[in-house]
């Protein structure tokens, strides 16, 4: 089966599409985010609170690299989903061409530069004594191997804004496997710790960039992934980083803003590898409890992507509305299972009383942000689909470093509410996003295509209006 038009979602039912699009998405994520949750739940079992800590903190910096780069796919796949709705194969083959030759480039470049800070990073970040030595295993094993988590993403995102959500899956699925298998042998058996368990994660990660790549050259892929073809198109790498940087900007300043929360996190630990060890096993939680609302948020962009290429804007408009009444939904049903049983949550990490006690005011801070998540991340996804990504970049700008971090230490630091207050200071700086989509909706100018030529004109046309 040629992958020339997989799945073009401007047309039939947009709930039909939207749904058979998100749900294997969905699971993509939730099994992209077992690698992690994997390696906290086994190194906690079969390790120490060092170990976890180790995880954690190596593990945020190491989603600043991968979370730049998936926002830096993000502009691929607006392009793509774009020229998919058009039916511009020629362009479509640049632009994947550009993207896959730009983050090769850019994941060697990156892996040495980290390699060459890790010691002042972890200093940066008031990494405890304790959980030096597993925090540094942990983030050069996982630094060395930005080549295989940068080529899966960029495989993943081009598959995707082509609308096939399932090859990813499939992949995801059989190198999580593979890490929980690593992990037990890695971390259980040889007691290798927070070594072990960012050692199984690497190579989970080549062998899903290995089985893109072979079942694209299996079916008639643009890009045959051969030297020859390693190429930089001006035009789409222009286009690319007009849409992209700011996507990536967005996720890196987002990611380094919970880095910091993270050192405030470690500041009221008074030398302790427990508050960190909690707040990492708090991490691992919300992230399959934001699973649903992003897969929606990256189903709504391919789809507005398509849609705004081929004029639909009204059609972009209610699979964001679909997609946030699920999200809202879910999440919400979250929130009152941590607010109900928070205890629960972290026994399935540990069981020492100590964590589990630091655990619980942290998770019943932050699960607020459970209320608000569903509605940013759904607009954010219309939005992108739309290339108005330097709006979410500004929006992101002003709620994690003028809200989330300053509060964050003032309600955790200076007013003393520990651990309790650190995890509110999340939700206030969402709150703070969505008075700001808020307003760029009600301007209208998120109706218009971003996406121009170098002329000023729009690339795609002009996107009719929704209906009154």
């Amino acid at each position: 089966m040629s992958l020339r038009m997989e799945n073009n979602l401007t047309e039939g039912s947009a709930l039909k599409k939207l749904v058979s699009f998100a749900l294997p998405f969905l699971a993509a994520n939730i099994m992209q985010s077992l690698y992690n949750v994997a390696d906290m739940l086994i190194v906690g079992q079969f390790g120490s609170a060092d170990g976890m800590a180790g995880v954690n903190i190596g593990g945020q910096v190491t989603f600043v690299l991968t979370n730049a780069v998936i926002g830096l796919c993000v502009g691929a796949t607006a392009l793509i989903g774009q020229y998919v709705g058009k039916g511009d194969m020629y362009a479509l083959k640049r632009v994947t061409s550009t993207i896959i030759s730009v983050l090769i480039l850019s994941s060697v470049a990156l892996t040495a530069a980290v390699l060459a800070f890790i010691g002042p990073v972890l200093r940066l970040i008031q990494t405890p004594a304790d959980s030096y030595a597993d925090s540094r295993a942990f983030l050069t094993v996982t630094v060395s191997g930005l080549i295989f988590i940068f080529g899966y993403n960029a495989l993943a995102a081009i598959l995707r804004g082509m609308g096939d959500s399932k090859r990813p899956f499939y992949f995801v699925s059989v190198a999580c496997v593979t890490n929980v298998l690593l992990d037990l042998l890695f971390v259980a058996a040889l007691r290798w710790s927070a070594f072990g368990a960012a050692l199984a994660t690497v190579i989970s990660q080549a062998l899903s960039m290995f089985l893109c790549i072979i079942y694209m050259t299996r079916h008639g892929f643009q890009f045959d992934f051969r030297l020859k073809s390693y190429r930089i198109y001006k035009d789409q790498l222009a286009l690319i980083l007009k849409i992209g940087l700011p996507a990536g900007f967005q996720n890196a300043i987002v990611s380094i803003s919970f880095l910091f929360v993270t050192a405030v996190v470690n500041m009221t630990s008074g030398g302790s590898s427990i508050p960190s060890a909690a707040a990492g096993a708090v991490g691992k939680f919300n992230s399959f409890a934001y699973m649903p609302a992003a897969a929606m948020s990256a189903s709504i962009a391919t789809m507005s992507a398509q849609s705004f290429g081929a004029g639909k804007l009204d059609r972009a408009v209610k699979s964001c509305k679909m997609g946030m009444a699920f999200s809202i939904a879910v999440l919400y049903i979250f929130f009152g299972f941590v607010q109900l049983f928070p205890e629960s949550v972290l026994r399935v990490f540990s069981s020492d009383p100590a964590l589990i006690k630091a655990g619980v005011a942290y998770i019943r801070g932050v699960a607020f942000d459970f209320l608000l998540v569903p509605v940013i991340f759904c607009v954010n996804g219309l939005f992108i689909g739309g290339g108005h990504t330097f709006f979410t970049l500004m929006n992101s700008v002003m709620s994690s470093v003028l809200l989330r971090v300053p509060v964050c230490y003032l309600l955790g630091i200076t007013l003393n509410m520990g651990l309790f207050g650190v995890g509110l200071g999340v939700p206030v700086a969402s709150a703070g996003s969505l008075i700001a989509i808020v307003i760029f909706l009600l301007t209208g100018r998120w109706k218009r295509n971003a996406i121009k030529h170098a002329d000023g004109g729009s690339e795609f046309g002009t996107c009719a209006q929704p209906p009154e």
